[in-house]
């Protein structure tokens, strides 16, 4: 992977949020998922040197009115999805950033009433272009729609994209694997959790750490 230019990369977090992967999710395999493989977690990691590292974080949320205007009818998810007993209303605690992920004021937060992708019909890409941002790392759920949605969407826009494999999930688990390796990994640069931590840590020079430096 190669070294990403804060001033020009962001880093997107999709569909984190309490009604998909809190423990109140409407989707609790998926939330299981999201939080026993640790990328919840690793997600929020990332959040936290992102913006240490001057990269600018931004959480991309589906919502639905509770009329309904304006949402798709158009494919069975959409229509099931308005019969779950957890809704994505707007305003609701289900379309909060779920924890340990912790919302910064500089952070940006889209809302979407339709569609399949935070990229599609929404002012992400224009604050991506406003903030001159080039790259863009995503993290969330799931794999198996939003995730290929949003990398899809970003590339034919002209961004760079990184995916780190350990903070996306879907379900089944094996779901994710077979993603990255037969679709993702052809359009953009994959790499893990760990490899964006160390490159967004916060540099030490030991010229200043005194005497704590062996001689």
């Amino acid at each position: 992977m190669p070294v990403l230019d804060p001033a020009t990369t962001a880093l997107l977090t999709v569909e984190c949020q309490n009604g998909v992967v809190g423990e109140e999710s409407a989707l609790p395999e998926l939330a299981k998922e999201a939080r026993d493989s640790g990328m919840l977690g690793r997600v929020a990691a990332l959040v936290d040197a992102a913006r240490g590292a001057g990269v600018q974080v931004l959480h991309a949320v589906a919502e639905r009115r509770p009329d309904g205007l304006g949402a798709n009818t158009n494919a069975r998810l959409f229509r099931a999805a308005g019969r779950l007993s957890v809704r994505q209303l707007t305003g609701s605690r289900a379309v909060e950033v779920a924890a340990p992920i912790v919302v910064a004021g500089q952070d940006l937060v889209v809302r979407r009433l339709h569609g399949l992708s935070p990229m599609a019909g929404t002012d992400l890409d224009p604050l991506l272009r406003n903030l001159g941002i080039r790259t863009l790392v995503v993290t969330g759920v799931s794999s198996n729609i939003a995730i290929p949605n949003t990398v899809f969407d970003a590339v034919n826009l002209g961004y760079q994209v990184v995916v780190p494999a350990d903070a996306i999930a879907g379900v089944p688990a094996s779901c994710t694997a077979e993603v990255i390796r037969n679709s993702l990994a052809l359009v953009a640069s994959i790499t893990t959790a760990e490899d964006l931590l160390e490159q967004w840590a916060p540099s030490t020079d030991p010229r200043n750490l005194g005497g704590c430096c062996p001689k």
